[in-house]
């Protein structure tokens, strides 16, 4: 979308309504060709990139299997599966969810494990996790609550009056609400008030006479600037917590499998707290260094924050329920973190209270407050209907489901253990720094060219095995792969956000790619040098 940003400005009208559903497409797990909005060359790209997985994923599975290899037979088969899977995966020849259904069940045909084995990690207790905080986070756009929160932060004193404070409020905010909203679904609600601001910073060039009558106003740096934090914010947000972003919640969940160590809630808040932050404020240096606005001082923003602010008017008893069901799921999450600060990691009373706080029941009951709390009790109308419920991307759980369960038969055929030995002696990798980078690198690389969901789930599983060969805890290289999956900023196809802003025509593609690689180095180092210390601080991984 290419909206005019000249002419009067207007509560939401740089872009259209239409725009932003299309946006909000993004959300998904997948999209098909005719759901994206591509240039000639693009769509060819895509279309060919799609052709060929589908005759290249059966083709190298079979290969594969036919390959003279001393593994035993359990293995080689259940790696040509996984091999196919990875390529519809990173292809995308079908739809994400739909490449890892069909190697659960051809790996059930080919008989390496019973079917009841296979498909038990996919009552796992983070699949419930994903499913109410996505319910959650559902009510939250619904009823306009985090739209609220976003002006209410740009309402603040001094925010409004430089175009450093808007670009960093912005920053704030999509990283704050990343943390329980979809990254996705954060960027394509933001964006039209973020085109809207940059509409009045353009129509004040104008007025100073600072820029031609006939500009065009999404070439300005400060619009790349505002917009390149909008994606790449969202994905530094959606770290702060476990379900801030699926990635997180498919490496947690590995990990435990592998190691038997759960990260709670609280955990995974405090360790990321800080690199988060150093996150931030190395992104916002990066952006506004490489895209230096073109006027530090504006006015007018405060004036159209103010004018958005009136049209909200109060708290509806929508947003007060979603409010009171958002804090009673936040609260029993970090509830059981409370419990072991005050009577220590090993007592009864921190094993009873996280065994019945499980998080997962936690958020499926937090969500199921949304439908017992009414906004019209004579209508017998309540905060959300079942079809908003039915709208959630099923696709990322459903892929996450089958992530699992391909760690899971890893673990259980020994694949996973022949797979790290050999790349450990390849590789030479021999030291929990070495796999570290590695598994950081890796991430990052399988991230540029395919969702951080896919990402996470084909890194993961290989890094673990990669450390338990190596001899080392793979603690800390998995959970760094964890991390890094969610990083890939430098294309618009490396995530959903990174496409809605390049959409809106105020990201030439040049900037993106250097404004992308240059965080990525900078968030890789900050994985690498970080990670471990807080992992150490807190006493996990021991």
């Amino acid at each position: 979308m290419t909206p005019a940003l000249g002419g009067t400005v207007t509560a939401e009208q740089p872009t259209k309504k239409t725009d932003v559903d299309q946006a909000l497409l993004g959300g998904a797990t997948y999209r098909s060709l005719g759901e994206q909005r591509l240039s000639p060359r693009e769509e060819r790209f895509e279309k060919g990139r799609r052709t060929v997985g589908l005759f290249l994923a059966p083709a190298m599975t079979i290969v594969f299997l036919l390959l003279p290899l001393d593994i035993p037979a359990q293995q080689q088969t259940l790696a040509g599966v996984l091999i196919g899977v990875i390529v519809l995966w990173v292809t995308e020849a079908v739809p994400i969810p739909i490449g890892g259904l069909f190697g659960v069940a051809i790996v059930v045909f080919f008989g390496v494990a019973p079917v009841d084995e296979v498909l038990a990690p996919f009552g796992s207790s983070t699949v419930f996790t994903f499913i109410g905080a996505f319910i959650l986070a559902q009510a939250m756009l619904k009823h306009g609550l985090a739209r609220r929160f976003a002006f209410r932060i740009l309402a603040l004193p001094r925010v409004g009056q430089s175009t450093t404070g808007v670009i960093c409020a912005f920053g704030f905010i999509t990283a704050v609400l990343s943390a329980f909203v979809s990254n996705t679904a954060t960027v394509a609600m933001l964006l039209p008030t973020a085109i809207g601001i940059l509409g009045v910073v353009a129509k004040l060039l104008q007025v100073q006479g600072k820029v031609a009558e006939d500009f065009d106003p999404l070439r300005l740096k400060v619009g790349a600037a505002i917009m390149l934090m909008l994606a790449y914010a969202a994905s530094v947000g959606g770290l702060l917590t476990p379900v801030g972003s699926p990635p997180n919640l498919i490496g947690r969940g590995l990990i435990e499998e592998a190691t038997g160590e759960t990260i709670t809630f609280g955990q995974w808040v405090v360790l990321a707290v800080p690199i988060c932050l150093l996150m931030f404020i190395v992104l916002a240096f990066v952006l506004i260094k490489l895209n230096t606005p073109e006027l530090k001082h504006i006015d007018g923003v405060t004036e159209y924050v103010e004018q958005q602010r009136a049209e909200m008017g109060k708290l509806s008893r929508a947003e007060k329920n979603t409010l009171i069901a958002f804090g009673v799921t936040v609260t029993l999450w970090i509830f059981p973190g409370i419990v072991a600060l005050i009577f220590g990691n090993d007592s009864d009373v921190y094993a009873t209270v996280s065994d019945r706080l499980d998080e997962g029941a936690v958020a499926v009951f937090g969500a199921a407050l949304l439908f017992l709390l009414p906004t019209d009790w004579k209508t017998r109308e309540f905060t959300l209907r079942w079809k908003d419920a039915a709208s959630i991307d099923w696709g990322t759980i459903v892929l996450f489901g089958t992530g699992i369960i391909f760690g899971s038969l890893l673990a259980d055929t020994g694949l996973a253990e022949t797979i790290g030995q050999s790349v450990a002696d390849s590789l030479g990798l021999g030291s929990v720094l070495a796999i570290t980078i590695f598994a950081v690198l890796l991430a990052i690389v399988v991230s540029e060219t395919t969702s951080n969901t896919a990402s996470a789930a084909v890194v993961v599983p290989i890094i673990i095995p990669v450390a338990v060969a190596a001899g080392v805890n793979p603690f800390v290289p998995a959970l760094a792969a964890t991390f890094a999956a969610s990083f890939g900023f430098m294309l618009p196809v490396s995530t959903p956000q990174n496409a809605i802003v390049y959409g809106s025509g105020a990201v030439p593609i040049t900037t993106m790619i250097r404004s992308g690689i240059t965080f990525d180095i900078a968030g890789a180092i900050l994985i690498v040098a970080l990670l471990p210390i807080m992992v150490a601080v807190l006493g996990l991984g021991a």
